[in-house]
């Protein structure tokens, strides 16, 4: 692959800026989310029936084809009357209407229908007496007095009326999604392609999780903590193994992965050991975009482009994987799935207990909640400790310039679940 690929420089590539080396300390955080958000959705899209939809990120806006009630209908089982008809007395009951049947004939005054819940309202009436507060006395209904014009009715339209934008896109389909567009009688959606992302981890020092691991090696637990993150997100991951360190052997595979996917995603071999060519493969075959995070766990990132497809470099410490996929990883994702915001929600929550606090990047503490939703920071934080992460609700957002934390400071807290999805 040659520079050729890359957008041609009159329209320059919203990654780059004019060096990809970092100031002092790494890029903030806050600077490359910026770049990320100009970043183009992925373009194509496809039409799939609702029961394959779930899970995909919307690319149109579902437009509401009829009004939603599509008809005045009953909220409760009793029986509809006009309002004004309730104090005098008891009333005739004339027939029933069911849910799925027509309203039938209009209401005449002095009389009620029996009605059950998401019937149409017949013309004329004007209000539903729920059944537990009438009382029926042979063919005739006592009715409340104080019954209300407007009771117990679900108006035509007064969710969605037709043309109504119901859903923009962007908006990744889960339960409650499906079952609008199913109960606004749309059959099919049209989203997005989901984002086909190449994992790999290097390191000769890895091996298999459950493969016989000798003296001076380690259990490989990055890619299947990325696919499994990626996967959440909606995307169609390939995990393609472990790499050596060996740059030909890195150089190899990333070009041949590069033309199959959207996005390479690895752990290892950005940082400036003697064993690290990730970062060095890279600039051979494709662009250094950005490179070095201002933030802790995770200062070692790189980020470019081989051809079309984006690279991402994450450093190689499971936590520091974890925090960097989580915090420019799924932004990157719901950037090419055309999803916002990118950043996730943002509590702001007092501190259980002081927190030495340490000047210098910006570092995101894993930390559990308790039931005053008050923020515990875990003792686990080293970068290569996952049991902290495994065990907790969320992360501390602490800035680069954070005094020492005590009771009364309020902490941004990031919970975990919203990073995940």
């Amino acid at each position: 692959m040659t520079d050729s690929q890359f957008p041609h420089p009159q329209f320059p590539d919203p990654l780059f800026p004019d060096s990809p080396e970092a100031p002092p300390g790494g890029w903030p955080l806050d600077h490359l989310l910026a770049r990320l958000a100009d970043l183009p959705p992925l373009p194509e899209t496809r039409r799939l029936p609702l029961a394959e939809a779930a899970g995909q990120v919307l690319a149109d806006p579902l437009i509401a084809p009829t009004n939603q009630p599509r008809f005045d209908n009953s909220a409760m089982d009793g029986f509809a009357a006009r309002a004004a008809d309730a104090p005098t007395g008891p009333l005739p009951v004339v027939r029933r209407i069911l849910a799925g049947q027509p309203a039938g004939a209009p209401l005449e005054a002095g009389t009620a229908v029996r009605i059950m819940t998401g019937a149409p309202l017949p013309a004329g009436a004007d209000a539903v007496a729920m059944q537990e507060h009438c009382r029926l006395d042979g063919a005739h209904v006592h009715l409340p007095p104080t019954l209300k014009a407007g009771a117990n009715i679900r108006r035509a339209g007064e969710e969605f009326t037709a043309g109504q934008t119901a859903l923009p896109a962007g908006v990744r389909l889960g339960p409650a999604q499906i079952g609008l567009a199913a109960a606004l009688g749309v059959g099919q959606l049209t989203v997005r392609r989901p984002v086909r992302v190449a994992v790999f981890a290097t390191g000769d020092e890895l091996v298999e999780p459950g493969q016989p691991c000798p003296e001076g090696a380690i259990p490989e637990s990055n890619r299947l903590t990325l696919a499994t993150l990626l996967t959440g997100l909606g995307c169609t991951v390939k995990d393609l193994g472990i790499l050596p360190d060996h740059r030909e052997t890195i150089t190899a595979a990333l070009a041949e992965a590069a033309p199959e996917v959207d996005l390479i995603v690895t752990s290892g071999g950005v940082s400036v050991g003697e064993a690290d060519h990730v970062r060095q493969a890279l600039t051979g075959i494709g662009r250094l975009g950005l490179w070095k995070l201002a933030i802790k766990p995770g200062k070692p990132l790189a980020l470019g482009r081989i051809g079309h497809t984006l690279f991402l470099g994450l450093p190689g410490n499971p936590v520091s994987v974890m925090v960097t996929a989580l915090m420019i990883g799924r932004p990157l994702v719901l950037a090419l799935q055309g999803r916002q915001p990118l950043e996730p929600r943002r509590l702001t929550l007092p501190a259980a207990a002081p927190i030495a606090a340490k000047a210098g990047r910006r570092t995101f503490l894993r930390a559990r909640l308790d039931n005053q939703n008050r923020v515990h920071a875990l003792t686990n934080q080293g970068s290569a400790m996952l049991s902290g992460l495994a065990m907790a609700d969320g992360l501390i957002d602490l800035p680069a310039d954070s005094p020492p934390i005590n009771t009364t400071t309020p902490l941004t807290f990031l919970p975990l679940p919203d990073l995940l999805t």
